[in-house]
């Protein structure tokens, strides 16, 4: 017994040394390595949902919000009878039972079966108490206006990353980093606590959009759309003096809400990204210019009475007959011959240095992504004919943005703003993290502004291209142009293809609005002062009554508006 004895607490002794030196290993020794594996194992890093911030106009109409959804997902290894919990999923989300199942049978722990579902839907899923899935919040981004200003907000992707538009431009703003968060889970991999909440918040952007004039703008392109069955129109209205844009709209359109369902050319924001030749409404760089360099007066006469005139082997007709015309009269009635005349005076080098100083052939800088720069070639690549061309609009690249932002140098006094659609980045707590203050650039003397500003405003009076964008009680001041397209095919301008626009501003001499209309290939009638001055008329009226402007003549306008 004695022998026994001895042996059993030696056994014993011998396994509690043995205990001893294990904790000693794993305690002392081992510590650290051994608590880093553990705390791998005990704890998961999770990505924070972000929210995208919210965008408002500048009424602080809401354009872009969030609604709450929910999101489908299962762990493979958890799912029971993968076939028949396929068919069921694929009759709540209408995926196949195909596609379904391919995802409940995959490898891993964790598997997106559908993103944003509908309420209805997730309720139903959940009644039906499928083993191995489970819903996570996940927020989508809606936009409840529909298609009004879709072009400029852009949209999102499913992980509500942006991806055009104010969207995509400000995306790290909206969206901003949320980081990880730790949580604890038991060792079958279960979440025991979050701790902490699982998102975090994006700045808000207000716009300087305004949501009615936005809507006004796009109902009136509807309309030019249906009368004149054009191919496309954009429609931009500014502020002159800030570079606000207070609406910007292109037709065809798309809603934001279901960008699949759209095509890439209804996506497109023309008024930024598509370049055509402006005709008559570039005759403002050699207006502007032969001014400032003191090479004419207002009354300085030019004799356009033959009705073309030859620049090498080319002859550049007038639309119309005239006889001796002033430079105003150039200007007012359009006069390729006279306008030809004046850039002949000026020579190619000086039209090439007025013409980048009003910002052709350069990006405007706007705050949204796709502007391109347009073209003007340097005075060394000019052809034998290009005097002849340039000055009246051909030969050149444009967007209708560049042109707006020119007649604005106009309009405000000589300087060259640059356009913007974002004017304030809010944080969640309403504190202001940006507002926007953008330099102006002076590039025309005040005197040259003001001169060729009230030779702008004859247009719209009687014996001027655009009577039909004349504004009761309004001094309007503006340029109609009509471009032949050049065919493709042909490589030549076509002869029933034309780009027909307007573009001015108002009250003239104390401009609230500047204003660009730009009709691509309207069928039957093609003139600038016929199918885009009209257009321009019906949202001017509307916008100074909206905006409540005084009439010059002192009256109060009478129009009234919905706000």
């Amino acid at each position: 017994m004695r022998k026994r004895a001895v042996v059993l607490n030696t056994v014993i002794c011998f396994g509690f040394f043995v205990v001893a030196m294990r904790l000693a290993d794993i305690m002392i020794l081992n510590h650290d390595r051994l608590y880093a594996k553990a705390r791998m194992q005990q704890s998961k890093g999770e990505d924070v949902r972000v929210r995208r911030g919210v965008i408002f106009d500048r009424q602080g109409r809401e354009l872009a919000v969030n609604l709450d959804l929910e999101s489908l997902y299962c762990d493979p290894a958890e799912v029971n009878a993968p076939e028949k919990s396929a068919l069921e999923l694929s009759t709540f989300t209408g995926r196949s039972s195909g596609v379904m199942l391919a995802k409940l049978s995959s490898g891993g722990h964790f598997v997106w079966l559908e993103r944003k579902l509908e309420p209805d839907t997730v309720r139903r899923i959940k009644d039906a108490k499928i083993s191995g899935i489970g819903f996570v919040p996940d927020a989508k981004r809606v936009y409840p206006k529909g298609s009004v200003a879709s072009q400029v907000l852009g949209f999102v992707n499913v992980d509500n990353k942006g991806i055009d538009g104010v969207e995509l431009k400000y995306d790290k703003y909206l969206s901003t980093g949320g980081g990880k968060v730790v949580l604890t889970r038991d060792a079958s991999g279960r979440t025991l606590s979050q701790g902490v909440s699982m998102e975090s918040v994006g700045n808000n952007l207000v716009l300087t959009i305004d949501e009615w004039m936005q809507y006004t703008v796009e109902d009136e392109l509807d309309r030019v759309m249906s009368e004149s069955h054009a191919r496309a129109a954009t429609v931009i209205v500014m502020d002159p003096s800030t570079g606000e844009i207070l609406a910007m709209a292109n037709r065809p359109s798309f809603n934001p809400n279901s960008p699949a369902e759209s095509k890439a050319s209804e996506r497109r924001n023309r008024a930024i990204t598509d370049c055509y030749e402006p005709g008559s409404t570039f005759k403002i760089v050699i207006g502007t210019a032969a001014l400032e360099e003191g090479i004419v007066s207002p009354g300085s006469k030019f004799d356009c009475s033959r009705g073309f005139i030859e620049i090498g082997r080319r002859i550049v007709h007038d639309d119309h007959r005239h006889g001796v015309l002033t430079f105003e009269e150039v200007i007012q009635k359009s006069s390729n011959v006279g306008s030809i005349m004046i850039g002949m005076k000026l020579g190619k080098d000086r039209i090439y240095k007025y013409a980048r100083a009003l910002g052709f052939g350069e990006k405007t800088g706007i705050d949204l992504p796709g502007e391109v720069s347009g073209l003007i070639r340097a005075p060394e690549r000019w052809s034998g004919v290009s005097i002849g061309s340039v000055p009246i609009g051909q030969e050149v690249a444009v967007t209708p943005l560049q042109v707006l932002r020119a007649y604005c140098a106009v309009a405000n006094g000589g300087f060259l703003v640059t356009p913007h659609v974002v004017s304030r980045i809010v944080s969640p707590d309403g504190h202001d993290l940006w507002t926007a203050n953008y330099r102006s650039e002076r590039v025309l003397s005040r005197k040259t502004a003001e001169t060729f500003r009230d030779i702008l405003k004859t247009v719209t009076e009687d014996g001027g291209t655009a009577k039909d964008a004349a504004v009761d009680g309004n001094n309007v001041a503006g340029k109609t142009g009509t471009a032949q397209m050049v065919d493709p095919a042909t490589k030549r301008y076509s002869k029933d293809k034309y780009v027909s626009s307007f573009v001015g501003f108002v009250p003239a001499d104390n401009p609230k609005i500047a204003m660009i209309v730009v009709v691509y290939e309207p069928k039957g009638q093609h003139y600038g002062g016929l199918v885009a001055a009209p257009v321009f008329k019906r949202i001017a009226e509307k916008a100074l009554s909206y905006l409540e402007v005084p009439r010059d003549d002192g009256y109060k306008n009478t129009l009234v508006v919905a706000r």
